[in-house]
């Protein structure tokens, strides 16, 4: 398949924000693949492989400004000014390219096939002359290129593609193109436990159904966690839990899903990004507790006090992930110990369609509690006053609140999905709210007065999954330290876009436009009726959303979270009715 089709349909894409368009469109570019069909769904993706295979193609801006200045003859400095005026390499590439058409700058046709292969071998160069490599990878790539295929390869390289298509429109494209429409759920939560869009799409393209629809859970494959709803009242979440439930500690510390094979052990964080490297005591812990030969095991891995046992809040365990350097200082500074709550594999066998308790009695089962892994504290209760008394011990133990679990013979763990098989149970006394929020931030305002040279606020928004777009709840200018504030606009730099992203809906035009990416925790006072929010626009009201009344920054960025790990829509909605029956 020619790269250049791609890039035409690529184009067509960028000039839509109608998830049908963008659908359709998709659906016709797939169809049209060949063997080259997995290379072709990760490319349109931004990447090479998935997320799990750690692939980067490590190519930074400053390299590409250099290749650009050597293939159009301007200095370094004049592609730079370039860059800050569009905002995006990709356009200044293309822009380059135009003006170089008439001397012939693109000599042969580009495949599928090559622009991926290159791009491959330009991610695994290491070592003496990379540098040099990587730049010729790249200036042939462009040489041979028309400027649509230019500005499109040069968005791969630094990961702004910009489609406005996410992994769940891509999986419905794949539904339509290979599949038939009633399998569609079958196929999300086999995704869900395996999350290889390419694989998937080269499983459904050879008819090969059955493979897909009996997936699950596979040792060094990280599978999507599983999530809760949320209520703020016991008896609301015995009545979800037809009377009784299995009450956990809800431990404020990172998601850890560890996978045991052959004695080697992998750590995933929640969205799915290996994280073994800044763990290496998990590593090395693991070895010494489980007498396995293969499990997945799911927990929370929180910071310490070694010597007290006393638990420390999640921004302390936050510091060891992405760490490169120091590590070993940070590994005995801030200790972690495993809070396990689930296993979903063991020894050959998946367990996701197993009940909870029986789920639960496996994993105890499994290992002697030690200083570096536990199993969660549980009650199995439906007594509302009993229940209140073990969630005050978990507040005073250091915990967000608790977690229910259904214990009926439905109780499977669903990888991915949020449902009321688990119920999240908090109380932040500071807020009207019953829990924080995880909000992903959308747009800008510009500052002024003292705030003159940064942002003002934030315009924040939360992900609709039916719609599978990010909806404005709320303009965010409060909760900010000073190094925070005036540090917005370099931290946010990347996600900057001029026009509304395609997944975007918003009524109010911030100054500046995001990509929606990063993912910030809020409390608020209260959810209102909004006439110029989007958040959940009709369903509460004609012509009117929600929004988050007088929002705060706790001060904690979830880095650990992507944007789909946001707060829904649909909890918003849950969280206005019950804040309603309270009052």
């Amino acid at each position: 398949m020619n790269f250049l089709e791609v890039s035409e349909r690529f184009t067509e894409m960028s000039n839509t924000s109608k998830r049908l368009e963008l659908t359709d469109i998709l659906v016709r570019l797939l169809k049209s693949a060949d063997k080259d069909l997995k290379k072709l769904v990760y490319l349109t993706q931004g990447k090479l492989l998935p997320d799990y295979e750690g692939l980067e193609l490590g190519m930074a801006n400053k390299l590409i400004i250099k290749a650009l200045s050597s293939i159009s003859g301007k200095k370094e400095e004049e592609i730079d000014v370039m860059f800050t005026k569009e905002g995006d390499l990709g356009t200044v590439a293309k822009l380059i390219s135009e003006k170089k058409t008439q001397n012939s700058l693109f000599t042969s046709e580009l495949s599928v096939d090559y622009v991926y292969d290159e791009l491959t071998k330009l991610a695994r160069i290491k070592g003496e002359g990379s540098i040099k490599n990587k730049m010729g990878i790249y200036q042939d790539l462009l040489l041979n290129a028309t400027p649509d295929e230019g500005m499109y390869i040069t968005r791969i390289i630094t990961g702004r593609l910009r489609l406005g298509v996410s992994d769940a429109t891509i999986l419905d494209a794949l539904v339509l193109a290979f599949a038939d429409k009633k399998y569609s759920d079958e196929i999300d939560e086999a995704y869900n436990f395996h999350p290889d869009l390419g694989e998937l799409a080269e499983l459904l393209r050879e008819g090969k159904l059955d493979r897909v629809l009996s997936t699950g859970p596979t040792p060094m494959v990280p599978a999507k966690v599983m999530l809760g709803e949320r209520l703020r009242e016991i008896p609301d979440v015995l009545e979800k839990m037809g009377g009784k439930a299995a009450f956990e500690y809800k431990y404020d510390g990172l998601r850890t899903q560890i996978h045991i094979k052959d004695g080697k052990v992998k750590i995933f964080s929640r969205g799915s990004e290996e994280t073994t490297s800044n763990f290496p005591d998990i590593v090395e812990h693991a070895r010494q507790t489980f007498n396995v030969e293969s499990c997945i095991l799911d927990g929370e891995a929180v910071p310490y006090n070694s010597e007290t046992g006393e638990l420390y809040p999640f921004q302390m365990v936050s510091q060891r992930r992405g760490r490169k350097y120091d590590l070993k200082s940070k590994v005995e500074e801030i200790p972690v110990v495993v809070f396990l709550f689930d296993i979903i594999y063991l020894n050959g066998e998946p367990l996701n369609k197993m009940p909870y308790l029986e789920r639960r009695k496996m994993l105890e089962s499994l290992f002697t509690e030690n200083d570096d892994f536990k199993c969660a504290t549980m009650l199995l209760s439906s007594d509302v006053e009993e229940i209140n008394r073990f969630f005050t011990e978990a507040i005073n133990s250091g915990c967000e609140g608790l977690m229910a679990k259904n214990v009926s013979e439905d109780s499977i763990y669903r990888a991915g999905a949020r449902g009321w098989l688990w119920i999240k149970f908090k109380r932040d006394y500071q807020s009207s709210f019953e829990d924080t929020l995880d909000l992903v931030i959308i747009g800008a305002f510009g500052g002024h007065g003292r705030r003159k040279g940064t942002y003002g606020a934030l315009l924040m928004a939360t992900y609709n999954k039916d719609q599978d777009v990010f909806e404005s709840i709320c303009k965010l200018g409060t909760g900010f330290t000073d190094d925070v504030l005036f540090g917005l606009p370099a931290r946010l730099s990347d996600f900057v876009t001029k026009k509304k992203p395609a997944r975007v809906e918003s009524g109010l035009v911030p100054d500046v436009w995001f990509d929606p990416q990063a993912v910030l925790e809020i409390i608020g006072a209260e959810i209102t009726i909004s006439p110029v929010h989007s958040c959940a626009y009709g369903k509460v009201q004609k012509e009117a959303g929600l929004a988050i009344r007088f929002p705060r920054f706790t001060g904690r960025w979830r880095d650990d979270k992507t944007p789909e790990d946001a707060t829904t829509t649909e909890e918003i909605l849950e969280m206005y009715y019950s804040q309603k029956k309270v009052g």
